[in-house]
């Protein structure tokens, strides 16, 4: 006998969208259970589940309840306003504080019947609240942002605290220690130093900090996604541009040009991190570019980067070739540097000499041979490879693959006996062969020394604890890409779901999507042959290699990401 399972009347805003068609009574009753026993604001889990379109709800809602809809983007929403409301309660009801009047809390929300959000948040301020409806999905990213900016404001500090400060310069042996002291008391000295180790803490990759005509702001990479984290005042452009150039021994009174310098931040005794930094001189001042390069990147295990179980021998097959050449290739931030040196990792053995050209070195390896490339000094890549030839090497690694001449030394290189990797930015592995050709390599060549090509990208990884399914009909996957026997067999699907403060974006971590490329017999005919992209595609399709959408969706049917961020990072 089949068991009934109890349901949950619709009421507010699920009945409203019943009422208008917007949803049936089985999807909308389904949607509401599972938002309530995950604990997910209903509105948030029917847009995280296209279930519904963000702007027709909240026009729905703002007709039936009488509550105004605003355009949050259009604001500028205050730090000082957002700290008025505790990060959980904002968090856990999924209501922002946007602007006051008077004694009165403007609250933005996306469900205007979630009358219990109201009252505690006016209880917790002891001040009258109004709410004002926002779509779902922008009051999401308003609150993140929001959050992210008040967390890492400049707090107590007022502009008035840099009045006084003089424009800082690059210290000398002649500074004396109570300058060096007043220096490293300063506030815009203990701002940027906040915001590094901030950056570290929440393990972003990179930082920006922009100069713009009304205002500026300071930007983290997490997970490949950028997000503001905050807005110091336009005054302090110079001296925070001035302190990051201090730092990274730059030349502070040269604004005109490009620079590029390192700085070590040491944690503890043990433990230091390393910032790779670059200015560029931009119409409202410098802007400044760090990257997080984090030594524990290069001892991977290959397990830990996502290959398949049928790549990952693919991959270490033809690492352990004596000779030809190893590729990998995909967009910047695609974690081809992090491949790289794992597969140096694996190599690095006593008995075999490894040889790097690097621009730059990002990450330092122990019993590896590693060489700054620098335009300025004439240490070229094709320089270091010369060099290279003539110091009895075994293996290879060429950062960047970028003209004829380092192209046609590697070939070489690979010919005569040794083990090249490098790589390249294109989208994949036949395209990465043609453009081999483009540069003026004969096809003969790339035939005959290139053993695999790796091509990847990096997908935010689903919070394992936060995830929450998400149904597609059978003609939604077929259109996605899923195969006929996925469809027959229900594939399950989830996206990201509100973890709260500890994982507000339901995403933790990324994930690697790789097409590993042999080249077989088959392929060096058609590289000889002259066939294009598209035929080399096709080729390497029959011989059974997953291109960079298929193995995306893989890694989506497996639950490790979710379909959405499969669509950001590869074509359908």
């Amino acid at each position: 006998m089949a068991v009934t399972q109890n349901r949950v009347p619709l009421t507010g805003l699920a009945r409203k969208l019943v009422n208008d068609g917007l949803l049936d009574d089985q999807s909308a009753a389904r949607a509401f259970q599972t938002a309530l026993s995950s604990k997910i604001p209903f509105v948030k889990y029917l847009i995280d589940n296209k279930l519904a379109d963000a702007r027709i709800v909240a026009q729905a809602a703002s007709q039936e309840f009488g509550v105004p809809l605003v355009d949050i983007e259009a604001l500028e929403i205050e730090p000082d306003i957002v700290k008025l409301v505790s990060e959980d309660l904002i968090q856990r009801h999924h209501a922002l504080p946007i602007f006051k009047r008077g004694n009165r809390v403007f609250i933005a929300v996306s469900d205007p019947t979630n009358l219990q959000a109201l009252d505690e948040i006016k209880f917790h301020i002891g001040a009258n609240t109004e709410a004002v409806l926002v779509e779902e999905n922008k009051l999401a990213k308003a609150i993140e942002k929001a959050l992210a900016a008040a967390d890492n404001s400049l707090g107590d500090m007022e502009e008035s605290d840099f009045e006084n400060l003089d424009d800082l310069e690059v210290g000398s042996q002649q500074e004396t220690a109570q300058e060096s002291s007043d220096i490293d008391d300063a506030p815009v000295v203990r701002f940027v130093n906040k915001v590094l180790l901030d950056a570290i803490k929440r393990g972003a990759s990179d930082l920006h900090f922009e100069p713009y005509e009304k205002f500026y702001r300071v930007r983290l990479r997490i997970d490949g996604m950028l997000a503001e984290i905050a807005k110091p005042p336009i005054a302090l452009a110079g001296k925070l541009a001035a302190r990051i150039k201090v730092m990274s021994r730059l030349d502070v009174s040269e604004r005109r040009v490009p620079q590029d310098g390192r700085i070590k931040l040491k944690l503890s005794k043990t433990k230091a991190i390393d910032f790779r930094v670059s200015t560029c001189p931009t119409l409202y001042g410098e802007k400044v570019v760090m990257r997080i390069l984090d030594s524990d990147a290069a001892k991977l295990n290959i397990d830990q980067l996502g290959y398949e179980e049928f790549q990952k021998e693919l991959f270490l097959k033809n690492l352990r070739k004596p000779y030809g050449m190893f590729l990998v290739t995909g967009p910047t931030g695609s974690g081809k540097t992090v491949s790289l040196y794992t597969g140096i990792n694996i190599l690095n053995q006593e008995d075999i000499n490894i040889s790097t050209a690097e621009d730059p070195i990002e990450i330092n390896l122990p019993g590896v041979n590693q060489v700054q490339v620098d335009e300025r000094t004439g240490m070229t890549f094709p320089k270091a490879l010369k060099a290279f030839l003539r110091q009895d090497p075994d293996i290879i690694l060429v950062g960047e693959i970028r003209d004829l001449e380092t192209a046609s030394i590697a070939v070489k290189a690979a010919q005569t006996g040794h083990m090249v990797m490098s790589t390249l930015h294109t989208n994949d592995g036949p395209q990465t062969l043609t453009r081999l050709q483009d540069m003026g390599i004969p096809p003969f060549a790339v035939a005959t020394t290139i053993n695999l090509i790796t091509a990847q990208r990096l997908a935010r990884r689903l919070h394992p604890d936060f995830r929450v399914p998400v149904d597609l009909p059978p003609e939604g996957l077929r259109a996605e890409g899923f195969t006929e026997e996925d469809v027959r067999d229900g594939i399950k699907l989830f996206g990201p779901g509100n973890g709260g403060a500890e994982c507000p974006s339901g995403y933790k971590g990324r994930v690697g999507i790789y097409q590993v490329m042999p080249i077989t017999d088959g392929m060096k005919r058609l590289i000889i042959e002259g066939a294009n992209a598209v035929q080399l595609a096709d080729q390497a399709a029959i011989e059974g290699v997953w291109d960079i959408r298929k193995s995306g969706l893989q890694k989506a049917k497996r639950g490790l990401t979710s379909l959405a961020e499969i669509n950001r990072v590869t074509v359908e």
